[in-house]
Order: C-alpha cells, then sequence, then structure tokens
C-alpha cells in the first residue's frame, strides 16, 4: 500500500510459479509480497495496460505519484491517495483469474470481505475502458478490466513494523482483541454438513508445510528435527479430531479473515485496521475462529511479545467466554508458525536475503517446537472484598505469568445474558446467582487447565466450599495451587466502590450493600488453607 524507505510495503505475497501449485495457498503474506517487488528490474517491461496507467492523466483525481507494487497475483498501483489493485489474468489450482468475468468477481469478493473490517480502505470495484494503451475510467469504449480501489494509508504504521521497533502497546492489543471479538462474532456461520474446515483439511493443510519443508531441506539433522515435530503434531491432531470435529458441529468454523498477522494490520489515526483478508480461497478463511486468532497470538509470540498475546487472547475470550476454544488452540498457533516457517524457508532457496530468512525459519520451527512442551499449569485464585484491587492485580499476573484470566463479574453477567458492561437490575447477585457462577467459573478453569494453560479466577471467594472445589480441582489434576487474599480497610473499600459505580467503565456493579454483606459472609481461612495462602 506505501513506500517508505526505498523499500515497498505490499498487500500480497509471492511465491515463484514454478513451485507446486501446493506451496502457493499462503499467499496473503505482505513479506513475499516485499520480495517480489523488490526483486522486479526497475525497467521492466509492463503490459501494455499496466505501462499505460503510469500516465497521471488517466486518472478522474490528481495524482501525487505513481509506484508499482507487483505480486504472483496481482498489480497494485499507488498514486497518493488511492491505490488500483489489478488481478492478473493466472490460473493456479488454488485460484482461477483467467478470465475478465472471473477477475469481477474476485474483486467484488475483495470489496465484500475487506469491508467487514476496512471499509475506509477499500472502497470499490472500477472497471477500466477503453483500450491497454489508452485507458480510461470515465466509460468510454468497451470495459478491458476491473480493479479493486482502495484508500492509500501512511507508511511506517504496520503493527509488523512496529513490533520491529518495539512500539506495540497492551492498548494495542486489548484493541485488536475487541475489534477481533466483534469481528468473529458477525461472521457468517458454516452450516455443519458443509466440507469446509473438516478434521481432513485441517490434516491435509499442516500435513503440506511439513512435506514442502522436508523436500527444500537438504541436512539430514533439520529432516529429523522436522520428522520429531511432525510426530508431535500428529499425535495432537489425533487427540484433538473429536474437538476440532465437535467444534466445526457447534458453529465455530466461520468465514473469518484467513490471514490475521501483524503485516496485515495498520494503525490510521490512532485506529486499529485489519485488512487483506483472503478472498481467493474460501478453504483458507472458512476456518475454526481460534485458528483466525492464532496467526495473531503467533506472530505476538514471534516478535517476543508473549505478554500481548496473552494481553490479546484474554480480552478476546471475556469478549467471547469461548474458553472451551483453547483445547485446540495450541495446535492452531503452532500450525500457524509452520507456516511462516515454510515461507521463510522459500525465501531462503530463492535467495533472498538469505541470513535473515533461515533466522526466521529457525526461530519459527523453535517456536512450534516450544508449543509443544508447555509447562504444567497452575491454578491462583483470588480471596477479598469487592474493591480490593483484585481485578488489577489478576490482569497483570496473567500478562505476567501466561497465564488465563477468569473473571466472576463478566462469567456471572455472562450467565444471565448481559455484555461486561451492561447494566442489571441487581439479581445476578443473589445466592443462587452466586452459586452458578461458581460453579461456571470452575468449568472453565478446568477447560484450561487440561488445555495447558495456567488460571487465574478473579472472585470474591468469600466461602469456605467456593474455594475447597479449586483446591480438589487442583488436587486431581496435581497442579500447583495458591490463594491470593486482599485486606483493605473498609472505608477504602466503601471510596473504591463509589468512583467504580460513578465510571460506568467496570463490569463490576457491586454496591455498598453489596460490599456489606460481603462482609458478613466472608468465612476465614481454616488450617489446611493457610499454606496456600500468599498476599499479592
Amino acid at each position: 500500500m506505501c513506500k517508505a524507505n526505498g523499500k515497498i510495503q505490499t498487500l500480497e505475497t509471492h511465491l515463484t510459479i514454478s513451485q507446486p501449485a501446493q506451496l502457493l495457498l499462503e499467499f496473503t503474506q505482505p513479506l513475499l509480497g516485499e520480495i517480489m517487488s523488490l526483486t522486479q528490474q526497475k525497467h521492466k517491461e509492463y503490459p501494455a495496460l499496466i505501462s499505460a496507467l503510469h500516465n497521471s492523466t488517466v486518472y478522474p483525481h490528481s495524482v501525487k505519484a505513481i509506484d508499482l507494487i507487483e505480486t504472483h497475483i496481482s498489480w497494485l498501483i499507488l498514486t497518493g491517495d488511492y491505490v488500483y489493485k489489478i488481478k492478473k489474468p493466472v490460473l493456479f489450482d488454488f485460484i482461477d483469474y483467467s478470465t475478465l468475468a472471473k477477475r469481477a468477481v474476485f474483486c467484488q469478493e475483495e470489496i465484500r470481505l475487506n469491508q467487514r473490517l476496512a471499509p475506509q480502505l477499500y472502497l470499490e470495484v472500477v472497471a477500466i475502458y477503453g483500450t491497454p494503451t489508452t485507458p480510461n475510467f470515465m466509460g468510454q469504449g468497451e470495459v478491458i478490466e476491473y480493479a479493486v480501489k482502495m484508500r492509500q494509508f501512511p507508511a511506517g504504521q504496520l503493527l509488523s513494523e512496529l513490533a520491529q521497533q518495539r512500539h506495540l502497546s497492551l492498548p494495542h492489543a486489548e484493541q485488536l482483541a475487541e475489534q477481533i471479538a466483534t469481528f468473529h462474532s458477525q461472521c457468517a456461520r458454516l452450516e455443519p454438513h458443509l466440507a469446509y474446515g473438516s478434521c481432513q483439511d485441517i490434516q491435509h493443510w499442516y500435513e503440506e508445510n511439513f512435506a514442502c519443508m522436508t523436500r527444500l531441506l537438504t541436512d539430514p539433522a533439520w529432516q529429523t528435527k522436522l520428522q520429531q515435530l511432525q510426530r508431535q503434531t500428529d499425535r495432537q491432531w489425533s487427540q484433538l479430531q473429536h474437538t476440532l470435529a465437535q467444534r466445526k458441529a457447534a458453529g465455530w468454523v466461520r468465514e473469518c479473515h484467513g490471514d490475521m498477522h501483524l503485516g496485515n494490520i495498520t494503525l490510521l489515526a490512532q485506529k486499529i485496521i485489519i485488512f487483506d483478508c483472503i478472498e481467493f480461497n474460501p478453504q483458507l478463511r472458512w476456518v475454526d475462529v481460534m485458528s483466525d486468532l492464532a496467526f495473531l497470538v503467533m506472530d505476538l509470540l514471534h516478535y517476543h511479545y508473549p505478554d500481548l498475546a496473552y494481553g490479546v487472547l484474554n480480552r478476546y475470550l471475556q469478549q467471547t467466554g469461548d474458553y472451551e476454544g483453547l483445547a485446540v488452540l495450541p495446535f492452531y498457533v503452532s500450525y500457524r508458525a509452520l507456516v511462516r516457517a515454510k515461507l521463510a524457508l522459500l525465501r531462503y532457496q530463492q535467495g533472498i536475503d538469505r541470513q535473515a530468512a533461515w533466522t526466521e525459519f529457525a526461530d519459527l520451527i523453535q517456536l512450534a517446537e516450544d508449543l509443544t512442551h508447555t509447562e504444567k499449569p497452575q491454578l491462583v485464585i483470588t480471596h477479598g472484598l469487592s474493591g480490593s484491587g483484585k481485578t488489577s492485580y489478576a490482569t497483570q499476573f496473567a500478562i505476567a505469568n501466561a497465564a488465563v484470566h477468569v473473571r466472576s463479574d463478566i462469567e456471572r453477567k455472562r450467565l444471565y445474558g448481559y455484555t461486561a458492561l451492561q447494566t442489571t437490575q441487581g439479581e445476578i447477585y443473589q445466592a443462587d446467582a452466586s452459586q452458578q457462577t461458581y460453579q461456571r467459573l470452575l468449568t472453565l478453569a478446568e477447560h484450561c487447565l487440561t488445555a495447558g494453560y495456567s488460571v487465574i479466577i478473579d472472585a470474591t471467594f468469600l466461602q469456605r466450599d467456593q474455594r475447597k472445589a479449586c483446591q480438589h480441582l487442583a488436587e486431581s489434576l496435581t497442579i500447583a495451587y495458591t490463594i491470593i487474599d486482599f485486606q483493605l480497610p473498609l472505608a477504602c473499600l466503601e471510596q473504591r466502590i463509589q468512583q467504580r459505580l460513578q465510571s460506568q467503565h467496570d463490569a463490576s456493579e457491586a454496591t455498598l450493600d453489596v460490599l456489606h454483606q460481603q462482609q458478613k459472609s466472608d468465612q476465614a481461612f481454616t488450617e489446611d488453607e493457610l499454606p496456600y495462602v500468599q498476599k499479592p
């Protein structure tokens, strides 16, 4: 979309046509699109239409400067304010742009799909009229081509660039998570009987990654390393088949983005904009929402932002409630790492920036391998009256300890059909509501722990039986268990609660009456609980 420091930033990826078609299925990576544009000869002869579109007088608006980005399937003509994306008349196993009519359809699809997340960038499909040497946008002559018209955005604001400069922050992660959660909730659902998202499709894609890399590597040590990693992945997939099928049947396979990494996300007026979803192959966008999220989680881990990866994950889970999806997330994060490792290896084999490409390949393989050897999780719960600082502590603990933050105020509301910030009538704080809430917290914790994720449950836990249930869960899983005890003077708690209620920016609706009831019902720790108790 833009050009900076002599390097063109792109919307798409490139692999040479000589590679087998199966190696060309993950094509919307900006990194490889950049490679394609940088390896073009400066004075290469382009088709007559593309050459003619370098004339600023062709356009129905002012032109600041004309730049060209070429990928394996598109030309992108940058004019300063707008970009015109023209699809090449190519035919691969995975894509068919061979006729004008088909290119028109895919242009419309690109607009339809990307306007879901980036309507300010993706404007319209425009027809190009006339002849290849004398084109126009004014309707003079026959239609000779179609283009996706987009708004050009400033250079240097891709999140991949900000990540390299260590400029990403938790607010970026939280904004991203909320956008993605809303997007996934609005995505079209796949009907269970349709083929997309099947276990066989999932197996095919991850096996293709290994097959490609095995063909390209000649070092026996690396081949052995890949074989070991594939055996681990095979076992993981085998254990997840039933869960993957269940999630498809439950409607979690949706028309997602398909390529949601940091290079396809930009900042525009300090607002996160996600762009360039996959339009050309529905198999790569009709995926489990956790597969879609996994690309972003993987990329943040790859850029050494584990805190932001868990910041995104926790905010997403709190928005969606899809804690059951954690069972498949590690598999999908590993799969996305393997996709990127394959692309880095292809760059290396093509002789493009070989040292950087090999380093990236090795790092991503190591990341995929690390994801198959997770440490034993731990269960942490909080104890304390409303306003004592449990949520602030739990938020930071989860980020610092790669843990899932399960919050009672949010899950209590979810049980009754409310969103986190919706106002209720107070019935959700009755005794029977609390019993249901604590049972849900226990269930969610078990989902997280059995998936290999540490958990901190953010709740008052004033009753011994509530705490005992968590202790028994930890004992049954033979994992560490901790109670973080929060104590503050009553006057301080009252002041905090009043301020929180006035701000109306928190999920908690605990009032002073609720606080005073909590104070009366708080049950002291038993002797056998004391060894597990710590201060924040």
